[in-house]
């Protein structure tokens, strides 16, 4: 898996493989499948869709996921 600091996130250009699917983003956040679709919008973590209908498909920025999680952070 690819590792970016966050001094890197901003300079980022965003390819293919820096798309996750749900189920990649939900291992590497350690959460259920089901957590991703329903309270992962609710707070503030926002996928993209690709496609129409039943066959669309939910991605996750890399980066977005590891600023995410870097405002989870208890001071």
């Amino acid at each position: 898996m690819l590792v970016i600091t966050s001094d890197e996130l901003d300079r980022v250009t965003v390819a293919p493989q820096h798309m996750l699917t749900v189920k990649e983003a939900a291992d590497f956040l350690n959460v259920s499948l089901t957590w991703m679709y329903r309270d992962a919008p609710k707070l503030g973590l926002k996928g993209y869709k690709f496609g129409r209908g039943k066959n669309a498909k939910l991605r996750f920025k890399y980066g977005d996921l590891v600023k995410w999680l870097e405002q989870q952070k208890i001071e």
